[in-house]
Order: structure tokens, then C-alpha cells, then sequence
């Protein structure tokens, strides 16, 4: 039999209210709480080292900066994601090398069920996130569970992506759709 956490990360429905899961979040939190306070660049460092799944070199990440867990997002090198930005990873969120995000980026692999009775109950799934290498995804943008976005993304401010699109595309819009091809000269 799975544990809520197990059925978690597979994507399905599974308690949020799992003694283990209510830990863990807690320890994130008390992790991003840290991170938002006034330490040092090289404390931050150190929690970002602690709190996320994976990281490449040469990361910056600007408080106010939100998780649910922390160790469901892995994020290459060259990785900066501007101030306020919230990431529900209840199932893995992966950025690519050389990733921006604005300020007020959320991306929510967390979601709810359709029916009233089922999401009554307080069970929840996931989705996971995947974001390509050289992506900039501009300030206010969300981006929900089973998105994919391939490499030279750009992802135009205050668009909700629902849905997964390939290389080389400026999308904006809500919902995101594609607004210009972008020319990659070799």
C-alpha cells in the first residue's frame, strides 16, 4: 500500500493532512521563513542548498520566496527568479539551465478536483511542471500542473499557461497562447 506521500509525487489523489506531508511543510515553511528574513546572501545560499530537490550553479532567488515543500523543484544553472514568487510543488517543478522568472511568478502543481463532493473531502493530486533551458517568464505569470515549456520560452507578464507549448515561442494571454515565433540564428 502507498503513503500519501508516494501517491503524492505519482499524482494521485492523496491526504494533504498526512502527518508526514503536515511535517515536511512545516519544515519547508520554516525553511522560506528564514529565507525571507534578514540574513545573508550566503545563508540564503545555504537554505536554497537544504530546501530544493537539485540546483546547478549560480542561482539567485529574491525573498519573498514560497513552497510548499522544497524538494520537488530542481533547478539548473543560471537560475534567477525575482521577488514574491510562490512554487506549489506537490509534484516536481524542473527548470531548465539559463531560467528567469519576474516577480510574482506562481506555479501550482497542486490541484483539486472538479467534482464538489470528491473536492469536499479534502483530497488532493498533482501534476508536475517542466520548464526548458533559456526561458524567461515575465512578472505575475502562473502556470499550472502538466504544463511543459520547451527551450527560448518566453512567457509574456501576467499570462496563465494551462497548457504545454514547444521551442522558440513568445506566449502571453489568458489563457497563454502563442503570440510571435522567435528566429534562433545558429
Amino acid at each position: 500500500m502507498s503513503t500519501e506521500k508516494e501517491k503524492m509525487l505519482a499524482g494521485k489523489m492523496y491526504s494533504p493532512a498526512d502527518p508526514q506531508l503536515l511535517k515536511e511543510r512545516a519544515e519547508a515553511h520554516q525553511l522560506t521563513q528564514e529565507f525571507n528574513g534578514p540574513v545573508s546572501y550566503e545563508r540564503r545560499y545555504a537554505i536554497l542548498k537544504e530546501l530544493l530537490g537539485t540546483m546547478g550553479e549560480t542561482i539567485g532567488i529574491e525573498p519573498s520566496f514560497q513552497v510548499d515543500y522544497g524538494y520537488n523543484i530542481h533547478v539548473g544553472k543560471n537560475f534567477f527568479a525575482n521577488f514574491n514568487c510562490v512554487f506549489l510543488d506537490v509534484c516536481p517543478i524542473r527548470f531548465g539551465k539559463n531560467v528567469m522568472l519576474g516577480p510574482g511568478v506562481h506555479i501550482i502543481t497542486a490541484e483539486h478536483p472538479l467534482n464538489p463532493t470528491e473536492r469536499n473531502s479534502g483530497y488532493e493530486f498533482g501534476r508536475p511542471v517542466t520548464i526548458g533551458d533559456n526561458c524567461w517568464i515575465g512578472g505575475n505569470v502562473t502556470i499550472i500542473g502538466g504544463v511543459t515549456l520547451g527551450d527560448n520560452v518566453v512567457v509574456a507578464a501576467g499570462a496563465t499557461v494551462t497548457k504545454s507549448f514547444g521551442d522558440n515561442v513568445v506566449i502571453g494571454g489568458v489563457p497563454a497562447r502563442v503570440l510571435r515565433e522567435i528566429k534562433i540564428e545558429e
